[in-house]
Protein backbone atom coordinates (compact mmCIF):
# COMPACT_ATOMS: atom_id res chain seq x y z
CA UNK A 1 0.00 0.00 0.00
CA UNK A 2 1.29 3.46 -0.88
CA UNK A 3 0.78 6.47 1.37
CA UNK A 4 -2.19 7.72 -0.64
CA UNK A 5 -5.21 6.30 -2.42
CA UNK A 6 -6.66 8.31 -5.30
CA UNK A 7 -10.30 7.83 -6.26
CA UNK A 8 -11.43 9.32 -9.56
CA UNK A 9 -15.12 9.26 -10.49
CA UNK A 10 -15.98 8.45 -14.10
CA UNK A 11 -18.91 10.75 -14.93
CA UNK A 12 -20.77 11.16 -18.19
CA UNK A 13 -21.59 7.52 -18.86
CA UNK A 14 -24.88 7.14 -20.73
CA UNK A 15 -27.77 5.10 -19.43
CA UNK A 16 -26.88 1.46 -19.98
CA UNK A 17 -29.21 -0.76 -22.02
CA UNK A 18 -29.23 -4.52 -22.64
CA UNK A 19 -26.40 -5.58 -24.93
CA UNK A 20 -24.28 -2.45 -24.41
CA UNK A 21 -20.50 -2.76 -24.68
CA UNK A 22 -19.38 -2.07 -21.10
CA UNK A 23 -15.69 -2.07 -21.94
CA UNK A 24 -16.17 0.63 -24.58
CA UNK A 25 -18.34 2.72 -22.24
CA UNK A 26 -15.80 2.59 -19.41
CA UNK A 27 -12.80 3.27 -21.64
CA UNK A 28 -14.57 6.34 -23.07
CA UNK A 29 -15.43 7.52 -19.55
CA UNK A 30 -11.83 7.02 -18.44
CA UNK A 31 -10.56 9.08 -21.36
CA UNK A 32 -12.92 11.92 -20.45
CA UNK A 33 -11.72 11.75 -16.84
CA UNK A 34 -8.06 11.77 -17.90
CA UNK A 35 -7.19 8.36 -16.42
CA UNK A 36 -5.73 5.21 -17.88
CA UNK A 37 -6.70 1.76 -16.69
CA UNK A 38 -3.44 0.36 -15.36
CA UNK A 39 -2.17 -0.51 -11.89
CA UNK A 40 -5.48 0.12 -10.18
CA UNK A 41 -9.04 -1.01 -9.56
CA UNK A 42 -12.17 -0.18 -11.53
CA UNK A 43 -15.12 -0.18 -9.11
CA UNK A 44 -18.50 -0.42 -10.86
CA UNK A 45 -22.01 -0.46 -9.43
CA UNK A 46 -24.07 -3.58 -9.98
CA UNK A 47 -26.85 -1.93 -11.98
CA UNK A 48 -24.46 -1.24 -14.86
CA UNK A 49 -23.84 -4.96 -15.26
CA UNK A 50 -27.46 -5.94 -14.63
CA UNK A 51 -28.83 -3.57 -17.26
CA UNK A 52 -26.25 -4.59 -19.87
CA UNK A 53 -27.03 -8.26 -19.20
CA UNK A 54 -30.78 -7.73 -19.44
CA UNK A 55 -31.48 -8.58 -15.81
CA UNK A 56 -34.69 -6.58 -15.92
CA UNK A 57 -38.26 -7.64 -15.19
CA UNK A 58 -41.34 -5.74 -16.34
CA UNK A 59 -43.72 -6.09 -13.40
CA UNK A 60 -46.73 -5.97 -15.75
CA UNK A 61 -45.71 -9.45 -16.92
CA UNK A 62 -45.52 -10.93 -13.39
CA UNK A 63 -48.30 -13.06 -11.92
CA UNK A 64 -47.96 -13.07 -8.11
CA UNK A 65 -48.05 -16.42 -6.35
CA UNK A 66 -50.23 -17.06 -3.30
CA UNK A 67 -47.17 -16.53 -1.10
CA UNK A 68 -46.43 -13.15 -2.68
CA UNK A 69 -50.07 -12.10 -2.28
CA UNK A 70 -50.03 -13.15 1.38
CA UNK A 71 -46.86 -11.16 2.05
CA UNK A 72 -48.31 -8.14 0.24
CA UNK A 73 -51.33 -8.28 2.57
CA UNK A 74 -49.01 -8.62 5.57
CA UNK A 75 -47.05 -5.57 4.38
CA UNK A 76 -50.13 -3.60 3.31
CA UNK A 77 -49.22 -0.67 5.55
CA UNK A 78 -45.98 -0.28 3.60
CA UNK A 79 -47.63 -0.30 0.16
CA UNK A 80 -45.67 -3.30 -1.12
CA UNK A 81 -46.49 -4.51 -4.63
CA UNK A 82 -47.25 -8.24 -4.77
CA UNK A 83 -45.61 -8.42 -8.19
CA UNK A 84 -42.33 -7.06 -6.84
CA UNK A 85 -42.54 -9.47 -3.91
CA UNK A 86 -42.99 -12.32 -6.38
CA UNK A 87 -39.80 -11.32 -8.19
CA UNK A 88 -38.00 -11.19 -4.84
CA UNK A 89 -39.20 -14.71 -4.01
CA UNK A 90 -37.93 -16.00 -7.35
CA UNK A 91 -34.47 -14.64 -6.53
CA UNK A 92 -34.51 -16.06 -2.99
CA UNK A 93 -33.04 -19.30 -1.67
CA UNK A 94 -34.54 -18.75 1.79
CA UNK A 95 -36.18 -15.95 3.75
CA UNK A 96 -33.98 -15.20 6.75
CA UNK A 97 -36.26 -12.65 8.42
CA UNK A 98 -39.23 -10.47 7.55
CA UNK A 99 -40.69 -7.34 9.07
CA UNK A 100 -41.23 -3.60 8.63
CA UNK A 101 -42.08 -4.17 4.98
CA UNK A 102 -38.72 -5.80 4.26
CA UNK A 103 -37.72 -9.35 3.41
CA UNK A 104 -34.18 -10.29 4.45
CA UNK A 105 -33.27 -13.00 1.98
CA UNK A 106 -30.46 -15.35 1.20
CA UNK A 107 -30.03 -15.21 -2.55
CA UNK A 108 -28.99 -18.05 -4.81
CA UNK A 109 -25.51 -16.49 -4.84
CA UNK A 110 -25.27 -16.75 -1.04
CA UNK A 111 -25.79 -13.08 -0.17
CA UNK A 112 -27.97 -12.16 2.78
CA UNK A 113 -29.59 -8.83 1.94
CA UNK A 114 -32.84 -6.92 1.74
CA UNK A 115 -35.32 -8.07 -0.91
CA UNK A 116 -32.79 -10.40 -2.57
CA UNK A 117 -31.16 -7.37 -4.20
CA UNK A 118 -34.26 -6.66 -6.33
CA UNK A 119 -34.47 -2.90 -6.77
CA UNK A 120 -36.68 -0.37 -8.54
CA UNK A 121 -34.42 2.66 -8.07
CA UNK A 122 -32.64 3.94 -11.16
CA UNK A 123 -34.49 1.37 -13.27
CA UNK A 124 -34.89 2.15 -16.98
CA UNK A 125 -38.67 2.61 -16.66
CA UNK A 126 -41.52 2.67 -14.18
CA UNK A 127 -42.60 -0.77 -12.96
CA UNK A 128 -39.31 -2.36 -14.00
CA UNK A 129 -37.29 -4.26 -11.42
CA UNK A 130 -33.52 -4.65 -11.68
CA UNK A 131 -32.11 -8.01 -10.54
CA UNK A 132 -28.60 -8.93 -9.51
CA UNK A 133 -26.40 -10.52 -12.19
CA UNK A 134 -26.63 -14.30 -12.35
CA UNK A 135 -22.88 -14.69 -11.78
CA UNK A 136 -21.25 -11.43 -10.58
CA UNK A 137 -17.72 -12.85 -10.65
CA UNK A 138 -18.14 -13.97 -14.25
CA UNK A 139 -19.44 -10.51 -15.16
CA UNK A 140 -16.41 -8.86 -13.53
CA UNK A 141 -14.01 -11.27 -15.23
CA UNK A 142 -15.58 -10.59 -18.61
CA UNK A 143 -15.26 -6.81 -18.26
CA UNK A 144 -11.65 -7.12 -17.06
CA UNK A 145 -10.78 -9.41 -19.97
CA UNK A 146 -12.32 -7.04 -22.52
CA UNK A 147 -10.59 -3.99 -21.00
CA UNK A 148 -7.20 -5.73 -21.16
CA UNK A 149 -7.85 -6.73 -24.76
CA UNK A 150 -8.44 -3.06 -25.65
CA UNK A 151 -5.40 -1.44 -24.11
CA UNK A 152 -5.79 -1.53 -20.33
CA UNK A 153 -2.71 -2.86 -18.54
CA UNK A 154 -2.26 -5.17 -15.58
CA UNK A 155 -2.33 -5.19 -12.67
CA UNK A 156 -5.99 -4.39 -13.14
CA UNK A 157 -8.85 -5.25 -10.78
CA UNK A 158 -12.56 -5.00 -11.45
CA UNK A 159 -14.91 -4.85 -8.46
CA UNK A 160 -18.71 -4.97 -8.71
CA UNK A 161 -20.60 -3.28 -5.87
CA UNK A 162 -24.06 -3.12 -4.43
CA UNK A 163 -25.53 -1.22 -1.48
CA UNK A 164 -26.35 -3.36 1.55
CA UNK A 165 -27.71 -2.66 4.99
CA UNK A 166 -25.89 -4.11 8.01
CA UNK A 167 -27.12 -5.93 11.10
CA UNK A 168 -26.84 -3.92 14.31
CA UNK A 169 -25.87 -0.70 12.49
CA UNK A 170 -27.80 2.08 10.79
CA UNK A 171 -26.97 3.25 7.30
CA UNK A 172 -26.16 1.61 4.00
CA UNK A 173 -22.68 0.77 2.72
CA UNK A 174 -21.47 -0.40 -0.67
CA UNK A 175 -19.95 -3.87 -0.59
CA UNK A 176 -18.27 -6.07 -3.15
CA UNK A 177 -20.53 -8.69 -4.76
CA UNK A 178 -18.11 -9.79 -7.49
CA UNK A 179 -14.51 -9.23 -8.50
CA UNK A 180 -11.69 -10.17 -10.85
CA UNK A 181 -7.95 -9.63 -10.79
CA UNK A 182 -7.66 -9.08 -7.03
CA UNK A 183 -7.85 -11.17 -3.87
CA UNK A 184 -11.08 -10.11 -2.09
CA UNK A 185 -9.62 -10.98 1.31
CA UNK A 186 -6.05 -10.31 2.46
CA UNK A 187 -4.92 -12.75 5.12
CA UNK A 188 -2.77 -10.94 7.70
CA UNK A 189 -2.47 -13.87 10.08
CA UNK A 190 1.12 -14.56 10.98
CA UNK A 191 2.18 -10.94 10.52
CA UNK A 192 2.78 -8.60 13.46
CA UNK A 193 1.07 -5.50 14.81
CA UNK A 194 2.96 -2.32 15.74
CA UNK A 195 4.07 -3.86 19.04
CA UNK A 196 5.31 -7.02 17.39
CA UNK A 197 2.41 -9.16 18.56
CA UNK A 198 1.47 -11.86 16.08
CA UNK A 199 -1.93 -11.49 14.42
CA UNK A 200 -3.88 -14.71 14.67
CA UNK A 201 -7.37 -13.87 13.34
CA UNK A 202 -7.04 -10.72 11.22
CA UNK A 203 -8.19 -10.90 7.61
CA UNK A 204 -9.01 -7.74 5.67
CA UNK A 205 -11.94 -7.59 3.26
CA UNK A 206 -10.05 -5.61 0.62
CA UNK A 207 -12.72 -5.48 -2.08
CA UNK A 208 -15.41 -4.52 0.46
CA UNK A 209 -13.19 -1.66 1.60
CA UNK A 210 -12.75 -0.56 -2.03
CA UNK A 211 -16.50 -0.73 -2.59
CA UNK A 212 -17.25 1.34 0.52
CA UNK A 213 -14.74 4.02 -0.44
CA UNK A 214 -15.98 4.26 -4.02
CA UNK A 215 -19.57 4.30 -2.79
CA UNK A 216 -18.98 7.74 -1.30
CA UNK A 217 -18.71 8.99 -4.89
CA UNK A 218 -21.46 6.81 -6.38
CA UNK A 219 -24.57 8.11 -4.62
CA UNK A 220 -27.84 7.13 -6.31
CA UNK A 221 -28.45 10.67 -7.58
CA UNK A 222 -24.87 11.34 -8.68
CA UNK A 223 -25.00 9.78 -12.14
CA UNK A 224 -21.59 8.24 -11.42
CA UNK A 225 -21.67 4.44 -11.80
CA UNK A 226 -17.91 3.80 -11.72
CA UNK A 227 -14.81 4.96 -9.85
CA UNK A 228 -11.14 4.39 -10.67
CA UNK A 229 -8.90 3.71 -7.66
CA UNK A 230 -5.10 4.04 -7.70
CA UNK A 231 -2.51 3.55 -4.98
CA UNK A 232 -3.64 0.11 -3.85
CA UNK A 233 -1.32 -2.87 -4.16
CA UNK A 234 -3.24 -5.21 -6.47
CA UNK A 235 -2.48 -8.77 -5.41
CA UNK A 236 -3.92 -12.20 -6.04
CA UNK A 237 -7.26 -13.12 -7.57
CA UNK A 238 -10.59 -14.42 -6.38
CA UNK A 239 -14.27 -13.71 -6.10
CA UNK A 240 -17.45 -13.96 -4.13
CA UNK A 241 -16.80 -17.35 -2.44
CA UNK A 242 -13.83 -15.80 -0.62
CA UNK A 243 -16.17 -13.32 1.12
CA UNK A 244 -19.02 -15.62 2.13
CA UNK A 245 -18.60 -17.08 5.60
CA UNK A 246 -19.24 -20.80 5.81
CA UNK A 247 -22.26 -21.74 7.91
CA UNK A 248 -20.08 -24.00 10.07
CA UNK A 249 -18.13 -20.98 11.34
CA UNK A 250 -20.99 -18.47 11.38
CA UNK A 251 -22.11 -17.80 14.96
CA UNK A 252 -25.26 -16.00 13.85
CA UNK A 253 -26.98 -18.80 11.92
Amino acid sequence: MTARLTLTPLPGMPAVAPGDDLAALHLAAAERAGVRFRDGALVVCQKVFSKAEGRLVDLSTVEPSWEALALAREFAAFGKDARQIEVVLRETKRIVRKGHGVLICETHHGFVCANAGVDLSNAPADDVAVLLPVDPDASARRLRRELLARGAEPPLAVVMTDTFGRPWREGLVDVSIGSAGIAPVEDLRGSADLRGRELVVTTQATTDALAAAAGLLMQKDSGIPAVWVEGLAIRGDGGLPDLLRDASTDLFR
